[in-house]
């Protein structure tokens, strides 16, 4: 094999439904000469399970800098690497972009699988408009920018879908709600798992209901457009 085929995969893993795992992304995880994963263990895990022991690469936020050579060193000796998160797809809010830069520089193939993503099933699931919308990744953890971001929103008419972790989520939509309470809001919450759910109501109703309600699991916040309309409402 020459340097030339040296081909760097990217592979989309479950958001928590295992039979979401497609065939095509099955083979390409069977057939890596190296896996490179956010997390060696929970990859481990799911491939183990089926059947599948590849040689690991830990490759996340903390070690890319120190990871990023011997990732390109597999593709140069013609290697085929697969790149994958702990859920969804990589370089979406994970690990994933400055490999595919990096790889794309020297010269390497990349390869996209499509498959799970959280911002897909949470738009279109929403039932606020998704013919337009920005996604906007994970909400700034300060206030401040918080808010910012939030203000940006102001005279919008796309939808807005962020990621958000459980122990922030309350004071977002509160921060949401002082600027546009009347604005529709979807939250939705563990996408593709046995508890999901979509919450739908305002922005300043939901921060109520949310106020001292205790959250876990994963949540994406999907917001209205400016002149946007709830299809229903759902209050937790």
């Amino acid at each position: 094999m020459s340097a030339s085929e040296g081909r760097l995969v990217l592979v989309p893993t479950p958001l928590g439904n295992r039979e979401d795992l497609s065939p095509r992304a099955l083979r390409t995880l069977a057939e890596a000469d190296l896996v490179a994963a956010e997390d060696t263990r929970h990859t481990g895990r799911l491939l183990s399970d089926l059947g599948i022991k590849p040689r690991y690469l830990a490759f996340h936020e903390h070690n890319e800098d120190r990871q990023l050579p011997r990732l390109l060193e597999a593709l140069a000796e013609g290697k085929r690497v697969a790149l994958v998160s702990d859920a969804g797809t990589p370089g979406i809010c994970d690990p994933g972009f400055r490999a595919v830069r990096a790889a794309l520089a020297a010269g390497h193939a990349v390869e996209v699988l499509p498959g799970p993503a959280a911002v897909i099933p949470a738009v279109v699931g929403s039932g606020l408009p998704c013919d337009r919308f920005s996604f906007e990744g994970y909400l700034p953890r300060k206030p401040g920018a918080r808010r910012a971001a939030f203000a940006a929103l102001e005279g919008e008419t796309r939808t807005a879908v962020f990621y958000e972790t459980p122990h922030r989520l309350a004071r977002s939509l509160a921060a949401l709600a002082e600027l546009m309470p009347e604005r529709p809001v979807v939250v939705a919450r563990e996408l593709s798992k046995l508890h999901e759910e979509y919450w739908r109501g305002t922005a300043a109703e939901l921060a109520a209901s949310l106020a001292e309600r205790p959250l876990k699991g994963e949540y994406v916040l999907v917001v209205g457009g400016e002149g946007a309309a709830l299809p229903a409402r759902r209050l937790p």
